[in-house]
């Protein structure tokens, strides 16, 4: 990617944090009506090739399925609650493709985040699928593409494979020797850390290799401003409650 970095500092959480369904459609528009501008959210494939949202490898959690989401068809997963589990007032709530988020990214000139979030075994051919999409889904918004980022560094090589255009970026939650080799190999644009990792050296680090900087999940103030003082480019946060999103 070249230019400038594009994307908000504030970005909402799988939608909107913990006040509605993550990963659905009913999270990124309470995020929206927050203010934020940017969303991040969990993608993986269907057993019939359709991108849509979970975080989970299994259902059980956050619909009313049982078994691996990546086992069921698309239309299987079409007809699951996956907004009751959280409260009576997301009743009803769908499973999102990556379709529908990307009309409705689109439509209101939001960005976006999408975490490649492989079902285990599916890594290399998920994130060939993802980027794939999603460089057909945004083919006539070059100027509001998404960023794929994964903590697995094979879905981030398929993606590389298929959609080079696309801006990726490696997921760590422990740092680890190499990382700043591992993430310019997979030629991303940025690493996103878990925020207890970001310190003045790791920025450093990473300023010095040519990376973007973001940070997950950031739900405290004195979190934020530490991350904002070092000067991150990204904050990850479940609490668009709280954060305004215009703030730093």
């Amino acid at each position: 990617m070249t230019g400038d970095w594009p994307y908000p500092r504030w970005i909402a959480h799988r939608g909107a944090g913990k006040l509605a369904p993550e990963n659905t459609l009913a999270a990124f528009r309470l995020g929206a009506a927050h203010g934020y501008r940017m969303v991040e959210c969990d993608a993986k494939l269907s057993a019939d090739g359709v991108v849509f949202l979970l975080h989970d490898a299994t259902l059980e959690r956050t619909t009313n399925g049982s078994g691996v989401a990546g086992d069921k068809t698309w239309n299987a997963l079409s007809q699951l609650d996956a907004g009751r589990w959280h409260s009576r007032a997301f009743a009803g709530e769908p499973l999102a493709t990556l379709e529908g988020v990307a009309r409705h990214c689109q439509a209101h000139g939001h960005w976006i985040n999408i975490e490649i979030k492989p079902t285990p075994g599916t890594e290399g051919a998920t994130g060939l699928a993802v980027a794939r999409a999603a460089a057909r889904l945004w083919s006539n918004h070059p100027d509001r593409l998404p960023l794929l980022t994964s903590f697995q560094p094979e879905a981030l090589a398929g993606a590389l494979e298929t959609a080079p255009h696309l801006p990726r970026g490696l997921l760590l939650d422990t740092l680890r020797d190499g990382w700043r080799e591992a993430a310019r190999s997979l030629d991303c644009v940025a690493v996103v850390f878990n925020h207890a990792l970001w310190d003045a050296t790791t920025v450093a680090q990473a300023k010095a290799a040519g990376l973007r900087t973001l940070a997950y999940t950031v739900n405290d103030e004195w979190a934020a401003q530490r991350l904002l003082d070092l000067g991150l480019d990204g904050i990850i946060t479940d609490r668009v409650d709280l954060f305004p999103p215009a703030e730093g």
